[in-house]
């Protein structure tokens, strides 16, 4: 008994200096990561217009671009605005899921379909820009993946705004194109954005910029449609639906992401100023996670206050269908965005030739 309780303090005597030494075992494998570099080490497709410093050298182990998390470099805010956003959506939604004991059943599948989809593609957007300068088939390959997380949140949006959001009057115009609409353009959206970053090289023409923002824009006037048409109804009844303000938020920062992502302002009026901090694909994160989080509880208001109006609107086999389309979107998106990194895959192996 007596040699037995010594061993055990022994152990843990060496368990506790091993986590002593913890910190100083990680400080040191950080401070070995290869410093960040300027735009011309690395390849002309990992430069960002006015970008000058702060870019990872490529043909690294995977390891340090995971570590790289915790390395200060030009893509450190994008990785932890979208990381944040993710448990802030996953924090809410558990809190929300016991507060209500919210069963998974056929009125809470798109609700769930839709968190699904905001962490999806959050995830996505996280490990582009985590681990895109690995290589270039890297860079295509998790930006293939971004492009697909979003098709995949577009749809899920569309899901969460025609089950709890739409009012009866946009119901009754709308409800027999809106969901194959909004999965055709999800698609489309994917596609746009994948075969303008397979198709266009540095130093991207206009054209790319229209290829992504077109298919998109347009997915997105649909999805919104039926939380613009509330809005509209709700300003002219002078209603006092707590949820609209959320709805009014969502809009107001997809439009001020939506301007930061087509336009490089303001690293384009202060070049080699917003390397590390400031650069609009950040403040478009920035503003596309605020636009996610309005969003989430613009919806679990109106799940919460809308369950009679799902009720009589909708049959369980219709939402299984709907449901269903979510994944078939997925596989539909994946597939194309693998058809192209394949066909990339085959181009660049020639050019090494």
């Amino acid at each position: 008994m007596t040699t037995a309780i010594l061993e055990c303090i022994s152990t843990l005597s060496i368990s506790a200096q091993q986590v002593r030494r913890l910190p100083r075992l990680l400080e040191g494998s950080i401070t070995k990561m290869p410093s960040t570099v300027k735009e011309m080490d690395v390849p002309r497709l990992f430069r960002e217009p006015y970008i000058q410093t702060g870019y990872r050298p490529t043909d690294q182990e995977w390891k340090y671009y995971f570590l790289s998390l915790f390395q200060k470099h030009n893509e450190s805010i994008n990785v932890w605005s979208h990381l944040l956003v993710a448990l802030a959506v996953s924090m809410r939604f558990v809190a929300f899921v016991e507060a209500h004991s919210l069963p998974l059943e056929i009125i809470s599948f798109p609700l769930y379909l839709y968190v699904l989809s905001s962490l999806l593609y959050l995830m996505c957007s996280i490990l582009a820009h985590l681990l895109q300068s690995k290589s270039e088939m890297a860079h295509y390959t998790f930006y293939f993946l971004d492009y697909v997380g979003v098709g995949t949140y577009q749809y899920g949006s569309a899901l969460a705004h025609y089950y709890y959001s739409s009012n009866q009057g946009w119901y009754d115009k709308a409800w027999s194109f809106y969901l194959p609409g909004a999965a055709i353009l999800g698609w489309l959206s994917c596609i746009g954005c994948c075969y303008a970053k397979y198709h266009f090289k540095r130093p991207y023409p206009f054209m790319r910029k229209v290829c992504q923002v077109v298919p998109a824009g347009l997915a997105y006037s649909l999805d919104v449609s039926p939380v613009v048409h509330r809005i509209l109804t709700c300003y002219m009844d002078g209603c006092t639906d707590k949820s609209i303000w959320f709805h009014c938020l969502q809009i107001l920062f997809f439009l001020i992401a939506a301007y930061f992502f087509s336009c490089p302002v303001p690293e384009k009026y202060f070049p080699g100023s917003c390397d590390f901090v400031g650069q609009g694909h950040q403040i478009f994160h920035l503003f596309l996670g605020l636009c996610t989080l309005s969003q989430l509880e613009a919806v679990l208001l109106d799940y919460t206050a809308r369950h009679e109006l799902f009720s009589a609107r909708y049959s369980p086999g219709y939402t299984l269908i709907n449901s269903a389309s979510f994944f078939i979107l997925i596989l539909s998106s994946a597939g194309s965005a693998i058809y192209l990194q394949r066909k990339l895959k085959k181009k660049l192996g020639k050019k090494e030739l």
